[in-house]
Formats: structure tokens, sequence, C-alpha cells
């Protein structure tokens, strides 16, 4: 989550004074599911960039996307919306 925030915080218009970000959070025996929903104005989806080892940023989603089941970015007129899905012990 911490990730996910800090992705709409550092490269959306959520970072901006008045800007905000919303979280959600579902939980069932199977499945743990993470969203977050930024301000938009950042003019691109986020996506998994794949950097060089010596890069210092860009990598959070990547990281995100080899622990979680699936990442899935859905984009609007408002923002973006990043859920990432992790499976429980029950659901493996």
């Amino acid at each position: 989550m911490s990730e996910l925030s800090t992705n709409a915080i550092l490269h959306t218009a959520s970072g901006r004074q008045s800007g905000s970000f919303s979280l959600a959070i579902e939980v069932s025996p199977q499945m743990v599911t993470l969203s977050v929903t930024d301000g938009g104005g950042a003019g691109t989806a986020p996506k998994a960039e794949h950097q060089e080892e010596e890069a210092e940023h860009g990598r959070g989603l990547d990281v995100v996307s080899a622990i979680a089941h699936r990442v899935v970015v859905n984009d609007s007129d408002h923002g973006h919306t990043v859920t990432a899905a992790f499976f429980t012990e029950a659901g493996r």
C-alpha cells in the first residue's frame, strides 16, 4: 500500500498542495486486494518500467508486480486506480 500511495503522491496531482488520493482494502479468506486511486494529471497511466540495476528510482511498480498475484491499472478522466491482489494462505 505504501508503494502505491507514494507513487500517487510523487507522480500525479495527488501530491499537489490541495491534492488527494483514496485507498481501498478488500479482505476475503482467499485474497487481499489493495487499491489506490490518484488525482490524475500525470498524462500517462502508471506502468512498470524495468529500470537498470543502478537506478535509484522507478522500480516500485515492478516490485509490487513481482509480489502480487495480479496488478491492474484502470485509467479514467479523473485519475488512475492501481489495484494489487495478493493470495492469502487459504487462497493458495
